[in-house]
């Protein structure tokens, strides 16, 4: 049994917390300044409640950072503050380049960073999540969620490698969502929309639905996915290629922020409409 602190259990940490458990490790979390919904989320799954992140890290065999991606330094170096010694793994949407500096400033001769991406849903199913690894000491993660639903795949050894493969991976998936939502709202802008549809049906009968529902289920997580495009137009950046599409995809997202955690999916005008009312704000 390995002692897991995880930071911190949104939707997605506490899918991660709960493979680890049914791995057979303790996992611990940190109460102290989270919502109510986080608490909700620890007590249902079971995880062990600590009071302080610096409680956490000398509870902790292995700790995985799982946060928004602007705060991703941050809470490595408040980690590293505390004196942790054990492994740390960053699953966060950051550049390669940033998964590297962060583990240049974990790694130490007493304490192990590994690099992780995340590829799929909050990990509730069976073969719908994976979690990439890179690093010298990426098995001893792989092993804390030996009985998933989690899976896990190791790529190599080199910091970077894992979080350069979210990168690409969420350039596509995430990046044309913010393409195809705000072709709608340009349409609907110029009064073409309904045009539009009739010559996406003409080359699949399918396509408006899917169009629309990406554009729809997207609202509730896009203040996350704003800094993941910056992310990924820096990874743009580090390949010599240009960056700009995700930046403005970024820009879409920020639009789209005033939906966060929202409980029910907005009609797809609400989100036209936010995009074309929030055009004058400032990025």
């Amino acid at each position: 049994m390995t002692r897991i602190g995880i930071l911190h259990p949104g939707e997605m940490g506490v899918s991660i917390a709960a493979s680890a458990i049914n791995s057979g490790n303790q996992v611990y979390w940190v109460s102290h300044g989270r919502s109510g919904k986080t608490r909700l989320r620890a007590e249902k799954h079971k995880l062990m409640e600590v009071n302080s992140i610096s409680l956490l890290c000398k509870t902790s065999e292995v700790i995985c950072s799982v946060c928004p991606p602007h705060a991703a330094e941050d809470v490595a170096e408040f980690v590293v503050e505390q004196g942790f010694k054990g492994y740390y793994l960053d699953a966060n949407a950051i550049s390669p380049n940033r998964a590297k500096r962060i583990g240049q400033a974990v790694n130490t001769t007493s304490t192990k960073f590994i690099d992780g991406g995340i590829i799929g849903a909050p990990a509730w199913k069976q073969k719908e999540t994976i979690l990439y690894l890179s690093g010298k000491e990426a098995k001893v993660i792989a092993d804390c969620f030996s009985s998933g639903p989690l899976e896990t795949k190791i790529i190599g050894d080199e910091i970077g490698q894992a979080s350069a493969l979210k990168m690409c991976y969420a350039a596509y998936s995430k990046g044309t969502t913010a393409l195809l939502t705000a072709i709608l709202a340009t349409a609907e802008s110029m009064g073409v929309r309904n045009e539009l549809y009739q010559q996406w049906e003409l080359d699949d009968s399918d396509f408006v639905n899917q169009a629309n529902g990406r554009a729809t289920r997207v609202t509730a997580k896009a203040w996350r996915f704003e800094g993941e495009m910056y992310e990924i137009a820096s990874t743009f950046r580090e390949a010599g290629l240009p960056d700009g599409f995700h930046e403005a995809a970024a820009k879409i997202y920020h639009r789209l922020a005033g939906f966060k955690d929202s409980d029910q999916t907005p009609a797809l005008d609400e989100v036209i409409t936010a995009l074309l009312e929030n055009g004058n704000i400032n990025i």
